[in-house]
């Protein structure tokens, strides 16, 4: 299971295009409403997340996405259920997959970026992992990206990293 966390301000093609190649690839995705289920997105798209915050089974987890997006990254960030994800996702081995201002802003402080190479929108930087400036950066279970030009790209090695393969969405990787 893969639990994609949104919240009020999160930036649309960050979420969309991850959430929409997951599932053809036949990936079980659920959304995460942070703060209720309804979600206004940081252009105004209003959707409906399948689950609420209290309704995370860590235990089926697989892996935890965040969008980035403003105000969305730090909405993500003040949530005690996303703070609980990334620190059960790093003792138990489980994908952290985070893009834009959510790599330098929601995983900052929380041990996930230490010794680690990272990417995230320019101004996110944090001094805790090694920042690349790489549309997209995978070391081990953490998969981090620029921005929204990077969501495709983004979401094809989240799901190259959960299946071994692009079955599926082979058409999307060129």
């Amino acid at each position: 299971m893969v639990y994609l966390f949104l919240a009020d301000g999160f930036e649309d093609m960050e979420a969309v295009v991850p959430f929409d190649l997951m599932k053809r690839a036949g990936i079980e995705v659920e959304t995460v409403g942070i703060g209720g289920k309804n979600i206004k997105s940081a252009h105004g798209l209003s959707v409906s997340a399948e689950i609420s915050e209290e309704e995370v089974d860590f235990i089926k987890a697989d892996a935890f996405v965040f969008p980035g997006g403003w105000p969305g990254a730090k909405n993500l960030k003040n949530s005690k259920t996303v703070n609980e994800a990334i620190t059960y996702a790093l003792y138990n081995d489980i994908t952290i997959a985070a893009i834009c201002a959510s790599p330098g802003y929601v995983l900052s402080g929380t041990g996930v970026l230490t010794g680690k190479k990272y990417t995230c929108f320019p101004g996110f930087e944090v001094p805790e992992g090694e920042f690349t400036g790489a549309d997209v950066e995978i070391d081990g279970k953490l998969i981090t990206a620029n921005g929204p030009a990077s969501a495709k790209d983004f979401a094809l090695a989240l799901i190259t990293e959960l299946n071994g393969n692009l079955s599926g969405v082979e058409e999307f990787s060129e």
